[in-house]
């Protein structure tokens, strides 16, 4: 008889989003550091490395956690799919420490590199770490950053529930991961221009907050000086609600309904079904 599967408590699942979280910073803003600092590579390996980040990320979190590995996602799925609101608090504080931690380590491996760039640690890198409107080069101004990461996260939590609705067409429970890393990766080829495609407020104030305490004292502004952190934080919560609730009103409500797993986990496979029958 197979042995019934232990389901993690908030512990474990508090463990997986900060390792999670910690493995897709640790690739995203890798790679972001690689370009920018050493010339290695383009907006295409940026935008493939933050999706591959991302797979491997919901790979390693999913089955515990659901690997939501972003506040704008956790937020959603407790607002519209049941998710536990007692939750929320320790899965945001948990993806914002794995963030910060990565961040850090990205920081201090491309110590030299950086340096090299950009030595007295500006804006010129500062977009390594945190998002910037328009890059940090382009005409985009604050409100149209906001704008923009409410469009791109609605965008991606629309996908999201998509992807991992058991009642629609998701893909085998091992696809999922690398099906939302291809989301991420077209999100960033299509709406990255206007504000770095942040579009979750753990991925951008972790590594900016760690980028103020190793010498980017500018971190929490942009490059017109306004106090721009708040903006990848508050837009893309408001870019899930507003993408999962058009999901829910537009496909969620018309699927026919069936047995799901618990909100924000990926689907079972056959395996872990029969194991729970026991």
């Amino acid at each position: 008889m197979a042995a019934r599967l232990k389901v993690p408590g908030l512990a474990g699942e508090l463990a997986a989003e900060f390792a999670g979280t910690m493995i897709l910073i640790l690739f995203g803003v890798g790679v972001v550091a690689q370009v920018a600092g050493g010339g290695i590579g383009d907006h295409d390996s940026i935008a493939w490395a933050w999706g591959l980040g991302v797979m491997l990320g919901v790979y390693v979190a999913g089955r515990i956690s659901g690997a939501h590995l972003n506040p704008a996602v956790t937020i959603a799925l407790a607002a519209f799919k049941g998710f536990e609101w007692r939750k929320v608090a320790p899965y945001i504080g948990a993806q914002f420490l794995g963030a910060f931690v990565a961040a850090l380590l990205v920081r201090w491996n491309y110590t030299e590199v950086l340096h090299q760039a950009d030595p007295e640690l500006t804006i010129k890198t500062q977009g390594v770490f945190s998002t910037l409107p328009g890059n940090g080069t382009l005409p985009v101004g604050e409100w149209g950053a906001f704008r923009d990461q409410i469009i791109g996260t609605a965008i991606l939590l629309f996908l999201i529930l998509a992807i991992t609705d058991a009642a629609g067409t998701p893909p085998a429970a091992n696809l999922a991961p690398f099906i939302i890393g291809l989301l991420v990766v077209a999100i960033g080829m299509a709406w990255g221009t206007n504000a770095g495609y942040a579009i979750n407020p753990a991925r951008d104030f972790g590594p900016r907050l760690a980028s103020f305490f190793t010498g980017y004292g500018g971190a929490f502004r942009d490059q017109t000086g306004y106090l721009y952190f708040w903006i990848p934080i508050v837009a893309p919560i408001l870019g899930g609600l507003l993408g999962a609730g058009l999901y829910k009103a537009l496909i969620g409500r018309f699927l026919p309904k069936e047995d799901a797993p618990e909100p924000g986990r990926l689907p079972d496979t056959p395996e872990t079904v029969e194991a729970r029958r026991g």
